[in-house]
């Protein structure tokens, strides 16, 4: 799990980035970004939606999965940003971890959001 500063707290900050956010889109996967110059810590969130997959044990993997990736990847953020991450498909569920690793990597770069 990620620890607590780096997470949303309440749906109206997620909703903002929703709002406000610019986009980057891959077959498997949507993140929206917004830069958040208020806060010393940038927020992930990663949404799995009920109808991607049913089960909560399968959308709560694929959230697990992502986080263990993406905490390792915060310290080289260039700003402070609040990020959501909406999963579009349950490939993500049995993807090997190398190719999951891969596409985050892959979200992030093309959002410019490395130093």
């Amino acid at each position: 799990m990620i620890p607590s500063p780096f997470r949303f707290h309440g749906h109206n900050s997620v909703r903002y980035v929703y709002a406000h956010g610019k986009a980057i889109r891959t077959p498997q996967a949507t993140m929206k970004w917004v830069a958040n110059d208020r806060r010393q810590e940038p927020r992930i969130s990663v949404v799995v939606s009920k109808k991607v997959l049913k089960s909560a044990v399968g959308r709560n993997r694929i959230r697990r999965r992502i986080y263990e990736y993406v905490h390792t990847r915060l310290p080289y953020l260039n700003g402070v940003y609040d990020i959501v991450i909406i999963v579009t498909s349950a490939e993500l569920r049995l993807m090997p971890a190398s190719e999951l690793q891969e596409l985050i990597e892959q979200l992030f770069v093309k959002a410019n959001l490395y130093k």
